[in-house]
């Protein structure tokens, strides 16, 4: 499953990508209230954490410069990056947007595929050649900049940390860069760069916040790497990108114990893969939030999930993939295995 095909700029398609989340479509199509939908189309926490107490004085000033520094040193402890302040962002989406900037427009892009669609899309929208490449192995002199997700999505792929860090030292040495994007690494990857960042040259990773805590709709993100890097990314996002409540949040929850949230992670995703498996499916990959699943009648079986207002997500991609997130509860397994109990292929 790990096998893409490799992709002239010209076949890359730059129309917006349809994402996971999509419940108030859905429920225009098969009908139902949004609320009443079981949605398991995207890649976050399905239990959020509860949201610390805010300051008033967050919510009526302009971000201010110690919200943003305590953040940042909190992220460079929760992040284990001793070699870099991480870089607060509105969403990982809104520093993927400038990725073109990174990026020497003479020489072509490799994004390791299939994964996050919006690398390609960005990056060959802005005009620049774009491969989609299988492993580190094809990658050749002619790209100047290779992005790697890590774990993937939606394989949940894991790149071991030394193979990265030797092609960064390689892309280096060649006046090019490697950029991780380990938005899923939360859930407790081994592999994670985040330590390299701001020591090794030409490397830039990304980390997103509201997946792990299932807070996505806070908007925030971080960015790692050189100084010199993370100050092109401040001055590309212009001022204040960051609400002050987002800041608050941020740094007293990545200060707080979170053994009991990676613990309902885990428990949650050993339900699903039991549900999935106990309705006879193929698990073809996966992180800690989600769980790809190989089926010869994808799209047959996500339609029949959205007639019983379940949705999960499917690739254009490959069609044969269909990708779940976790459940909040017991109930919604059963309501998921009593779905696919009723599945006749």
């Amino acid at each position: 499953m790990e096998a893409p095909l490799t992709a002239s700029p010209s076949s890359i398609d730059t129309a917006p990508i349809l994402h996971g989340g999509g419940v108030t479509e859905a429920a225009r199509a098969y009908g139902g209230a949004p609320e009443e939908w079981l949605d398991l189309s995207t890649g976050i926490n399905p239990n959020p954490v509860s949201i610390p107490e805010i300051p008033l004085a967050a919510w009526h000033r302009l971000p201010d410069r110690h919200l943003t520094d305590a953040a940042r040193l909190t992220a460079q402890a929760y992040y284990g990056a001793p070699h870099c302040l991480p870089l607060p962002a509105p969403g990982t989406q809104s520093v993927i947007q400038h990725m073109p900037k990174l990026a020497d427009p003479a020489r072509r892009v490799a994004v390791l595929s299939p994964t996050y669609g919006e690398y390609a899309r960005v990056l060959a929208a802005a005009g620049l050649a774009v491969d989609r490449i299988a492993t580190l192995e094809d990658v050749t002199a002619e790209h100047g900049l290779v992005v790697i997700v890590n774990p993937n999505n939606p394989t949940g792929r894991i790149h071991d940390r030394a193979a990265l860090l030797d092609a960064a030292r390689a892309l280096h040495a060649r006046g090019a860069r490697l950029h991780v994007d380990e938005a899923f690494a939360d859930g407790g990857a081994a592999e994670s760069l985040a330590g390299d960042a701001g020591l090794t040259p030409g490397l830039t990773v990304f980390r997103s916040f509201g997946k792990f805590f299932g807070l996505a709709g806070l908007r925030l993100g971080f960015v790692l790497g050189s100084e010199a890097d993370l100050a092109r990314f401040a001055d590309w996002l212009g001022p204040w990108p960051v609400s002050g409540p987002a800041l608050v949040i941020a740094e007293r929850l990545m200060r707080s114990d979170l053994s009991p949230l990676r613990e309902k992670i885990a428990a949650r995703s050993r339900a699903l893969q039991g549900v999935l498996e106990g309705a006879g499916l193929t698990l073809a990959g996966g992180a800690s939030l989600f769980t790809l699943v190989a089926h010869p009648h994808a799209a047959r079986l996500h339609d029949h999930l959205c007639r019983h207002h379940i949705l999960v997500r499917k690739f254009d991609y490959e069609p044969s993939w269909l990708r779940f997130g976790l459940a909040p509860d017991e109930a919604a397994d059963r309501r998921l295995s009593q779905a696919l109990q009723g599945f006749a292929a």
